[in-house]
């Protein structure tokens, strides 16, 4: 059960599509660290367009150069949790842009704290 809510840090890491750790999506390694560190949660966001250190501009609208779209991986935790999270990037982001943001989180809930009945399709309605 995870509980969430007040002061948080927002940690932002900007990478390329086709960056890889072990031949493997670096975005998806960096989501599946955070779950084995216990973070309240990871998303990945694909960009339609940007650039970045390279100065090449990736797009969705030129096939050409659709290959290597920008990608964003969004994690918000406590301050202290996302603060020992950050050696385990050190590790896997060689190019890329790492942000840190302080938030307030208005509510988060771990699925087995909503209140309600099970609905027939798992989840729990309000």
């Amino acid at each position: 059960m995870t509980r969430l809510t007040g002061r948080a840090l927002r940690l932002t890491v900007f990478v390329g599509e086709n960056d890889t750790w072990h031949h493997r999506p670096l975005y998806s390694e960096i989501v599946h660290r955070a779950h084995a560190a216990g973070l309240a949660g990871a998303s990945v966001f694909r960009g339609v367009e940007g650039f970045g250190a390279s100065s090449l501009i990736h797009t969705s609208r030129l096939l050409s150069l659709s290959e290597d779209l920008p990608v964003a991986v969004v994690i918000v935790d406590t301050e202290p949790r996302v603060r020992t999270f950050l050696p385990q990037l050190d590790e896997l982001v060689t190019e890329g842009l790492v942000t840190l943001d302080d938030c307030q989180v208005i509510r988060y809930l771990g699925r087995d704290d909503l209140p309600g009945e099970t609905e027939s399709k798992g989840k729990k309605s309000l």
